[in-house]
């Protein structure tokens, strides 16, 4: 069996969704992105079970994918109960919270990585297919119009 192209190109991959999440956000560095990026993937799993936050990365890009799943240990505590999603304005204020003395992340944040998201990053029938399976706010959050 080949080497899956997913893993072949992804770094190229991610740095074209990285430099998509930049403009989309309207910041300035890579740097900057990759932080705001992170704190909306760490953001929205944080309502999710285990499982759930396992069937979700699943559909992630190689690199997406990591960040996603990165301090599991610290975060996520198996058989928890994740708390509901509230509206987007907690969600927005909890981004902005994730390295707090270091982020640019805009107001917009959320729907800025969407969009990057659905854009550029996964098959978006497949994404919404599983958003569909997921908690009640799962789908309004990967809404680039909330």
């Amino acid at each position: 069996m080949p080497m899956p192209q997913t893993y072949f190109h992804a770094s190229l991959d991610f740095d074209a969704f990285l430099q998509d999440v930049r403009d989309t956000c309207m910041l300035q560095t890579h740097h900057q992105a990759y932080h705001t990026l992170r704190a909306v993937l760490h953001t929205f799993r944080a309502h999710l079970t285990t499982e759930q936050a396992l069937e979700f990365a699943n559909i992630l890009p190689a690199v997406t994918r990591a960040i996603f799943v990165e301090d599991w240990v610290e975060d996520w505590q198996p058989g928890e109960t994740p708390p509901p999603f509230p509206d987007r304005v907690a969600l927005t204020r909890k981004v902005k919270f994730v390295r707090q003395d270091h982020n640019m992340a805009p107001d917009t944040a959320i729907a800025d990585v969407a969009t990057a998201l659905r854009r550029s990053s996964v098959d978006e029938r497949q994404l919404d297919r599983v958003l569909a399976r997921l908690p009640e706010g799962a789908v309004d959050f990967w809404n680039p119009h909330v």
